[in-house]
């Protein structure tokens, strides 16, 4: 059976010219629409497989007006468009196309953007019943509170979840919930912690609880408590002041006894939970139902509480990942539902935040993962030589071309590539890797037939693609499809909570690797750590901390021997201007240096001996000289200039 097309193209001779193509590739076109009033009205007579829409129409309304008429119809549709300026590029970006064309665009692109909007379709369809299906299963099989709390995170993102009967009983508080506070670590909390936690006696939450507002139906909240009454206390006020929330969903259900039972999501981050949560949640009502009878009244031989003997599992492929602030664990969500998936990835977020480790845990979460991991930093490579880079050259190809060589694609295949800093790439190179990403084939310089390969594409970045796309500088048509699943990691100075967490890691590797003690990190360099708006992000915290244990004398906190904001400019190097990671790790080479030439000078190039410089760094001389090989410092310059 033929697929249906709608063409939404106010250009006669554009949209001629696509009828004629499609109904060559086997397509039935529904209609040519140059209007969005054109266009719904055709999708109600002829309700159409896939649209072909032109952002700019005839009249008021766009494109992307239609979008969301056919999103709502469960219609694949793709984007034509010859330029948009960024404000445009947001709007598409929120409907959620299958696809995007730049205008002009060749025959087979079409052709094969149109293969893939139907795959993503259908496969997107036939996913999400399968996922939903498996998720009721699990709900069902789960024996407590804690099981149901992980198998839910991934499609109810919370940082709390609290349950219980409504209406609350003053005399008792029997609701049970788990706090996260890791990735997969969660903490109990019902009645005695909760009291613990808020440091409130049992009498005054017997009043929060005589004044607690009880929803009758399903509701989502943002940045406000369920009763209006400002200087009345409330269970949810409580909760919302004790844990930081921002908004909540709360969900009840009616068990066979009659009893209500409310299920409450509770998050850190605004506006986190919409309209297709609680969708989700009505398609699931059953299975959450039955999980409440199962747990309340002792339906399983599991611990009925909801209280589990462990509660702390640490995930492997995470392990090397520090952190529990809440915009960290919705990124590790994310990398944790797209790595089993073939899906292109695009990991977005400052330097210094750690685009690669997330690219490596996506690879080891995933079927490919005893495949190749093949690195390539798009922005180290010299423009006139990405392209043997990435697709390899025969012998004699070019001047130089003595032997013949694989390229980065050819050495993943089966496994993942990441291509980091991909906004680097030149757009001559931009247009290649399209194709490869629509093809699945690269083609060698100097080859004579292209190379069918099976690799995955992690891509990252930390420019603004929207903004370069918008400047000229990024194909429109690669962004939409590298965008498939971003993944934003935060910058250190937005996850401060984090913070001690890291420098303490990082401190403690540093002593054991210059074979020193570690005995914590003194108060005022916490306080000023914690303080600082960290423009290098973890790399920059992993540099200062470096240079902390270096100085330190093995026998004390690690202190800052300078003032953060001020330690560049007195090290002798300029403010830093942090691009990529490569910036991040010439700034660390440099202050690194500057701090070992300093007591280099002191001790007039002395080394060994009980003033030398090893003995003022506490390490090892052979240490140092390592150091000072490394980082190409001359020790004759300062014995020279003692004499």
């Amino acid at each position: 059976m033929k697929k249906k097309v709608l063409i939404v193209e106010d250009e006669y001779i554009v949209a001629n010219n696509l009828r004629q193509v499609l109904e060559r590739f086997g397509y039935e076109v529904t209609g040519i629409a140059v209007s969005a009033a054109e266009a719904e009205k055709s999708i109600r007579n002829s309700k159409p497989d896939i649209a072909l829409l032109d952002i700019r129409l005839e009249g008021d309304r766009t494109g992307i007006d239609i979008a969301r008429t056919l999103k709502a119809e469960n219609i694949a549709f793709i984007y034509l468009s010859a330029n948009s300026n960024q404000k445009i590029l947001e709007e598409a970006k929120k409907t959620e196309p299958y696809g995007f064309l730049v205008k002009p665009f060749r025959k087979k692109d079409l052709e094969v953007m149109l293969d893939i909007a139907w795959y993503r379709h259908t496969h997107s369809t036939e996913a999400k019943a399968f996922q939903e299906n498996l998720l009721q299963k699990e709900m069902e099989a789960a024996g407590n509170w804690l099981e149901l709390a992980r198998i839910l995170q991934p499609f109810l993102p919370f940082d709390l979840l609290t349950t219980g009967l409504r209406p609350l009983s003053i005399a008792e508080f029997s609701d049970t919930g788990y706090l996260r506070i890791g990735f997969e670590e969660y903490q109990f909390i019902a009645e005695k912690e909760l009291l613990t936690i808020t440091n409130l006696k049992k009498t005054a939450l017997s009043v929060i609880l005589a004044n607690t507002h009880t929803d009758a139906g399903a509701v989502i909240y943002n940045n406000e408590a369920t009763d209006m009454q400002p200087n009345v206390p409330s269970l949810q006020k409580t909760l919302i002041e004790t844990f930081h929330i921002q908004s909540y969903l709360v969900f009840p259900v009616t068990l066979s006894n009659g009893m209500a039972f409310h299920y409450f999501f509770y998050s850190r981050l605004e506006h986190i939970y919409t309209l297709p949560h609680l969708t989700l949640l009505n398609r699931l009502r059953n299975s959450l139902t039955f999980i409440a009878e199962k747990i309340m009244y002792g339906a399983s031989q599991h611990n009925t509480t909801g209280k589990p003997e462990a509660e702390t599992v640490t995930h492997p492929a995470f392990s090397s990942i520090i952190g529990n602030h809440p915009l960290l664990l919705n990124a590790l969500d994310l990398t944790a539902q797209v790595a089993p998936y073939n899906t292109s990835v695009l990991i977005l977020g400052e330097s210094g935040t750690g685009k690669e480790k997330v690219a490596a845990c996506i690879h080891q979460l995933s079927p490919r993962k005893n495949g190749p991991f093949v690195k390539v930093n798009c922005g180290a490579i010299p423009h006139t030589l990405i392209e043997s880079e990435l697709f390899g050259h025969e012998k004699g190809a070019f001047t130089g071309a003595t032997e013949k060589r694989k390229g980065k694609f050819e050495l993943a295949d089966g496994g993942t590539i990441f291509l980091d800093e991909i906004g680097e790439l030149p757009l001559d190179m931009q247009v290649k890797l399209l194709r490869v990403l629509q093809e699945k084939e690269i083609e060698s310089i100097g080859g004579s037939a292209p190379l069918k390969v099976n690799v995955r594409i992690v891509a990252a970045t930390n420019r603004n693609l929207e903004k370069e796309v918008a400047q000229r500088g990024f194909r429109l048509d690669l962004y939409y499809r590298l965008n498939v699943f971003p993944v934003t990691l935060p910058p250190l100075r937005e996850r401060q909570t984090d913070i001690e967490a890291l420098a303490t890691f990082f401190a403690e590797r540093c002593c054991r690797e210059f074979e020193k003690p570690f005995s914590g990190i003194s108060p005022a360099m916490m306080e000023e750590m914690l303080a600082y708006h960290w423009p290098g992000n973890i790399r920059e915290l992993e540099n200062v901390i470096e240079q902390s244990a270096i100085l330190n004398d093995g026998k004390s906190a690690l202190t800052l021997k300078r003032s953060l904001t001020a330690l560049p400019r007195e090290a002798g190097i300029a403010q830093p201007d942090i691009r990529n990671l490569e910036d991040v790790k010439r700034i660390q080479r440099q202050t690194e240096r500057a701090y070992i030439i300093s007591i280099l000078k002191k001790t007039e190039g002395r080394i060994r001996g009980l003033n030398g410089a090893a003995a003022l760094l506490n390490l090892k001389p052979t240490t140092l000289e390592a150091k000072i090989e490394k980082l190409h410092i001359n020790k004759a310059e300062f014995i020279s200039s003692a004499k």
